[in-house]
């Protein structure tokens, strides 16, 4: 080997390492951001009874953070190339621990909401900002490993957080669910300022107002219509008026990007077929079967079986620890079989596994269940790295901006439809029994109806090329070795 191939692999190794080190510090703030949005349902009934209001009541702080956040999210890939990624990501990183800590020593609900906006809105530009710097740093043979470090947050957050929360509005109190986001915000600043390089587009050219009012408005308004169907207060009236509303400005945004020259959002990215089935169609029916799951299996082990928070809670951690089992052969897997198969075959085993769920009892075996959780959590694992890897796989660095802010709409979509079609079936299930709380047999149709989609989404990725994102996942180099 020569002394300048030497130096070639040399520099690839510490740019590898740059990449994983970027993707760490990057996922860090993504964990404090996805824990805070589930560690805060937990403490409700405290806050009410601190802020002297009705428990109800308090749902409006979780409503107002997700709008915030669906209304900024359209702006941050622009914020990003205009000011600098690492800049407008620490800003965000910023943002959001500043809220958090008004958020903790608020005093009244008006003034718990006002921060919770705040916190909204920096929460909207660290997602896909942060998932920008994790592109531009890391090399396509490097994005399998990047993006999954990035996605465990997604992953575990979520199980942790109620588990979490519980915990601390027990023996502590309510406002530590804030408090604790101060020092990993801390933390995560610091990171950014250490190891994220600095990354600006020369000209990213002027803002589209018209086209960040209308995506802004058109996101904002299907995910309350989703929020509210979830709750089912109000009737059916402001859901459909609202999800109309979403749809409409969804449309006019859509045709104004196509038809002006220098649109907030890029959606050539959409004629890229790796990032459109993996975001947009099979990919958005998939995050949906799979984002149902966390939302209905604490209500299944506490309704349906009449178990405690904290036993429900074990259960939990069983599925949380099959996501992290399969972070390990990741990689391994994509390599040897390819993003097509692994979307399929797995997608399949995610699938079935939440429709097996339906099917527990009381008396079913507690091995059982562990069991299937565990292959559920590292289905899952598996899927969403995939999903995540493959949206990107073919992207190009000028749709790089464009392509992470769509992908974060369509995930926020997604993960809001999950509940929303969860819940709904619940209530139609409860409803057609006439009762007013579901029992286990509406979670089994909730399950049943969502392993479903699972399936036929599953099925869809047939229709990829086999080689489909074969530079990052070196499949076919695999197969020529």
């Amino acid at each position: 080997m020569t002394t300048a191939e030497t130096s070639e692999q040399g520099q690839e190794a510490a740019g590898g390492r740059q990449a994983k080190i970027v993707a760490l510090v990057v996922a860090v703030s993504f964990f404090m951001q996805i824990l805070d949005g589930t560690i805060v349902a937990t403490s409700l009934p405290q806050m009410a009874a601190s802020f002297s209001v009705q428990p109800v009541s308090m749902s409006i702080g979780i409503t107002v953070y997700m709008l915030t956040m669906a209304a900024f999210i359209p702006l941050s890939g622009w914020l990003g190339d205009r000011f600098g990624a690492r800049r407008v990501f620490l800003t965000s990183i910023a943002v959001f621990t500043v809220a958090s800590l008004f958020c903790a020593f608020s005093g009244s609900l008006a003034e718990f909401v006002l921060w919770r906006a705040v916190q909204g809105a920096g929460s909207a530009l660290m997602t896909p900002v942060g998932r920008i710097i994790v592109l531009k740093n890391a090399r396509k043979s490097e994005l399998v490993q990047a993006i999954a470090l990035i996605t465990w947050p997604a992953l575990t957050a979520p199980v942790i957080g109620p588990v979490l929360g519980g915990f601390i509005t027990t023996y502590a109190s309510w406002h530590w669910n804030f408090l604790i986001n101060i020092p990993i915000g801390v933390i995560g600043m610091g990171l950014v300022l250490r190891f994220v390089p600095e990354q600006r587009e020369s000209d990213p050219g002027s803002l589209d107002i018209l086209g960040f009012i209308l995506s802004a408005a058109g996101l904002t308004f299907l995910l309350a219509a989703l929020e509210l169907s979830v709750k089912w207060q109000g009737g059916l009236l402001p859901v459909m008026a609202m999800l109309a509303a979403g749809i409409v400005l969804s449309f006019l945004a859509t045709r104004h990007f196509l038809a002006v020259d220098n649109p907030l959002l890029d959606l050539s990215a959409f004629r890229v077929q790796t990032f459109s089935m993996s975001t947009l169609s099979a990919g958005t029916a998939c995050r949906t079967a799979i984002n149902a799951t966390p939302f209905l299996l604490p209500l299944l082990f506490q309704l349906g079986f009449g178990l405690s928070s904290i036993a429900a809670g074990a259960y939990l951690l069983v599925y949380f620890l099959g996501n992290l089992g399969m972070k390990t052969v990741t990689t391994p897997l994509l390599r040897l079989f390819g993003f097509r198969t692994v979307l399929v075959l797995n997608g399949l085993i995610a699938a079935f596994s939440i429709l097996a769920c339906g099917f527990l009892s009381p008396g079913t075996p507690q091995f059982f269940i562990h069991a299937l959780l565990f292959v559920a959590g590292l289905s899952r694992s598996m899927e969403f790295t995939a999903l995540n890897t493959l949206s990107f796989a073919d992207i190009g660095p000028a749709q790089r901006s464009s392509a992470s802010t769509l992908s974060s709409m369509l995930q926020q979509v997604s993960m809001l439809l999950g509940v929303a079609v969860a819940a709904a079936v619940l209530n139609i299930s409860s409803a057609l029994r006439g009762a007013d709380n579901p029992v286990l047999a509406d979670f089994r149709w909730a399950f049943v109806v969502v392993g479903a989609i699972g399936v036929a989404s599953s099925l869809r990725f047939l229709q990829l090329p086999a080689e489909a994102g074969a530079e990052v996942s070196g499949y076919g180099k695999f197969r020529r070795n």
